[in-house]
């Protein structure tokens, strides 16, 4: 697996990418009918508003980060390499930019995601009720999460 910074030729991997497991990660809240596109999202969500990294293996970009003042912002893995440790290697990876410290966001229903956070340090710090971030026609539960530096 190799970790390099975002290029504008990996767009459409990212696009299909992040379409795939974002309609995953919806289904595990219940908020099928909530799903956007990468390409309706990516500017008004921020997704360039920091440093973006994609993992590739073989040449294929196969999962992306991104984070920006200690915040990650964008984690997504395409669903048939779920398992495989990418997921958990760009996690890594932006801790380490961030120098340890790093707060996100998790919708209730996403276990393994929650599983994955939990297990490099983060600590749930609230629940929070509100409207679904980039579609907000939908009500939608999430947990604030925060690692602090020398965790996990």
């Amino acid at each position: 697996m190799n970790l390099r910074p975002y290029s504008p030729t990996d767009w459409e991997r990212l696009c299909i990418v992040h379409d795939a497991a974002r309609v995953h990660e919806l289904e595990s809240s219940g908020l099928s009918e909530a799903f956007l596109t990468l390409e309706a999202t990516a500017k008004s969500e921020g997704l360039f508003d920091g440093e973006v990294v994609v993992a590739e293996i073989e040449g294929e970009v196969c999962g992306f980060v991104a984070y920006a003042e200690g915040e990650l912002t964008w984690l997504y893995v395409e669903p048939s390499r779920y398992q495989q440790g990418i997921g958990r290697t760009l996690l890594r990876h932006a801790i380490a930019a961030s120098d340890g410290a790093m707060s996100t966001e998790v919708l209730v229903g996403n276990e393994p995601a929650l599983a994955l956070y939990l297990s490099e340090g983060f600590k749930v710090l609230r629940r929070v009720d509100g409207k679904l971030t980039g579609n907000e026609a939908f009500a939608a539960s999430g947990y604030v999460l925060q690692r602090t530096a020398g965790e996990g």
